[in-house]
């Protein structure tokens, strides 16, 4: 099977890589805007033409697109993953390869939900914030396109290679900053947010599952568990052996990024965000994970503290 993967080099196409090359079964190539893609390829400035001949000489079976950005201004947001996405969709229309897309969209699409409740993939989205409105809007245009695809929702991925800017990468910084200063106690914000934390190896193994089925649509991939963002913290210390104390600091959450103990610049006090909560989700989501156990055969096997462990290894070894 010849896989075309696009964003190869990111946080979630790097375990998919990994996934596809275990798989004697796999040809793939990657493309990408770094040096070491197999073939350099700017989706969000690059031409659906362009893209269209090289599908036509590669022929692949299956196109992964792992693509993306998560920070930034709207007109960004908005270039690499909804522009990015329509060049993609128009590529495939135009190419003979007749190609099945697995689309990575994000669970910031459906927006706020109800506490206590899970999102199930017929839940109307209401995304709080532009990532998720350019998100759901790269949805659409798989949903709209005529191909054969599938999109699949990921809620809150974590693991090795967690991103330093995510809730999970600045807290295990802040416990890291903590220890090496041996601070007896460490004040933390925000962490009454409650998410559905997935592993990213996981993950992996759910998109390596989509590209050998045939569903189609949305589906989400989760835990299925919301975890408060303060519990994870407790898991993390004692991953850490961090025997401080943990205060919550009371207020609201703000960007998370000063809500769990990264400082303020003075461009944060210039340009706050317009959210309380800058993934537009509120302080409460949980997947409904049905449909990838009935459609793709997939559940999660990596549980919360050995994803911890694996974001605190790399963390510690900035020590």
């Amino acid at each position: 099977m010849r896989v075309l993967l696009i964003g190869a080099n990111g946080y979630l196409g790097r375990f998919v890589a990994d996934r596809l090359l275990a798989d004697p079964a796999v040809q793939l190539t990657a493309l990408g805007r770094g040096d070491d893609a197999d073939v350099r390829f700017d989706l969000a400035s690059g031409s659906p033409g362009a893209l269209t001949r090289f599908l036509d000489a590669v022929h692949p079976g299956v196109v992964i697109n792992c693509a993306g950005a998560t920070r930034g201004g709207a007109r960004e947001l908005t270039r690499h993953n909804t522009v990015a996405v329509a060049t993609v969709c128009e590529a495939l229309r135009r190419s003979g390869c007749g190609a099945r897309l697995v689309q990575i969209g994000c669970g910031a699409e459906y927006g706020p939900s109800q506490p206590g409740s899970s999102t199930a993939e017929d839940a109307v989205p209401r995304p709080g914030g532009p990532y998720g409105v350019s998100k759901l809007a790269a949805t659409e245009l798989v949903l709209g396109s005529g191909l054969d695809a599938v999109v699949l929702r990921v809620f809150s991925p974590a693991g090795p290679g967690t991103p330093a800017g995510s809730p999970l990468g600045r807290l295990a910084e802040a416990m890291r900053r903590a220890m090496q200063s041996g601070d007896g106690e460490l004040k933390l914000g925000g962490l009454g947010v409650q998410r559905d934390f997935v592993d990213v190896r996981d993950v992996a193994r759910a998109v390596h599952a989509a590209s050998l089925s045939a569903a189609q649509g949305v589906i989400n991939i989760g835990s299925g568990r919301a975890v408060r963002l303060r519990d994870a913290a407790a898991v993390l210390a004692r991953v850490a052996g961090y025997g401080g104390a943990l205060h919550e600091l009371d207020g609201p959450p703000g960007p998370l990024r000063a809500a769990i103990g990264h400082p303020r610049s003075e461009s944060d006090h210039a340009a706050p965000t317009a959210y309380p909560y800058p993934d537009g989700c509120g302080s409460w989501q949980q997947a409904d994970v049905r449909t990838a156990r009935d459609r793709l055969g997939w559940r999660p096997r990596i549980n919360l503290e050995e994803s911890l462990a694996d974001i605190w290894m790399e963390a510690a070894c900035r020590i």
